[in-house]
């Protein structure tokens, strides 16, 4: 990053405020880029509201030098959106990455879920990156460039107990990611996610009641947001070509995750019935299935 990969860029880092996004605002600014520090300042399950977050981490960029604008808008609703990326423009003139970042939790089984926990959580993290991603859209297109970076997660990539809302939207966002880096690829546009590991709001009511789960947030709490900034400011400079991929990133760990392709096939030239797919197809194919594991059974190893 001391090459300032990213020098006269212009960043919107939504969730800036704090954690992940923070650094992430960090680290574009110095690799060069003035940010938008969008974040609404509310608590890790959407209440309250307050700039300080976003000033804080603007008051810390200008402290090295660097330039930024706050934007207190929220993500989740299509007006405060476009103005999160006229608050670019308006105070930069260009817009160059969206980095996705905010989000909240309602954490509960899935047969204990309310309506409200389920749309609260999409609408930030699903709807919010789209809405986004949209406004910002048609300046990359005019202009022939621009980066998203998304923030997905493994709860949604591989799964997790009690998640259900931001699993599902998370692993919409990974979606969403791959058809915006096929759609416009034409007009010079990429656009990656980043799954990241680290100790922050968004990990700290991960449970840890049993011995195992408690020695586990153990490792979690040595890795910082800012192990995550390195894979992000690459992605969002000119010096990358990457897009429509998901990464993970674990402390000095980076991971390419997998995307959906077949794994194993069967046919009956003669079609298929209930009885058939019993005794032939299921057991044919049962060494392909996948476990029903979380995203802690997975990496399951001490974080390196």
């Amino acid at each position: 990053m001391n090459q300032r990969l990213m020098e006269d860029k212009v960043v919107i880092v939504t969730g800036a405020g704090g954690g992940i996004g923070r650094a992430y605002a960090l680290a574009m600014a110095r690799a060069g880029a003035r940010v938008v520090i969008n974040d609404i300042g509310v608590s890790l399950t959407g209440e309250g509201g307050s700039q300080s977050p976003a000033e804080e981490t603007l008051a810390l960029i200008r402290e090295e030098g660097g330039d930024g604008a706050i934007s207190t808008d929220s993500v989740s609703d299509w007006d405060s959106a476009r103005r999160i990326v006229a608050c670019a423009m308006d105070h930069f003139g260009r817009l160059d990455t969206v980095v996705n970042n905010a989000g909240v939790l309602r954490d509960v089984m899935f047969h204990k879920m309310s309506l409200e926990e389920w749309r609260l959580v999409v609408d930030v993290h699903l709807n919010g990156t789209f809405f986004v991603s949209r406004a910002a859209a048609e300046i990359f297109r005019q202009q022939g460039s621009g980066s998203y970076i998304h923030t997905v997660s493994t709860s949604g990539l591989i799964g997790n107990y009690g998640q259900s809302n931001y699993s599902a939207a998370k692993l919409g966002i990974a979606a969403l990611s791959k058809s915006i880096a096929l759609d416009m690829q034409r007009y010079g546009v990429r656009s990656n996610c980043i799954a990241p590991f680290a100790w922050s709001r968004m990990t700290s009511s991960i449970p840890a009641r049993t011995d195992e789960e408690k020695a586990r947030v153990e490792k979690l709490k040595q890795m910082t947001p800012d192990k995550n900034a390195p894979l992000a400011v690459y992605l969002a400079s000119d010096a990358s070509d990457v897009s429509g991929q998901i990464f993970a990133v674990r402390n000095n760990e980076i991971f390419v995750m997998a995307q959906n392709r077949p794994l194993k096939s069967v046919h009956r030239g003669e079609g298929w019935t209930p009885e058939s797919v019993q005794s032939h197809a299921i057991p044919a194919l049962k060494a392909a299935f996948y476990p029903l594991e979380r995203s802690g059974d997975v990496f399951c190893w001490d974080p390196v």
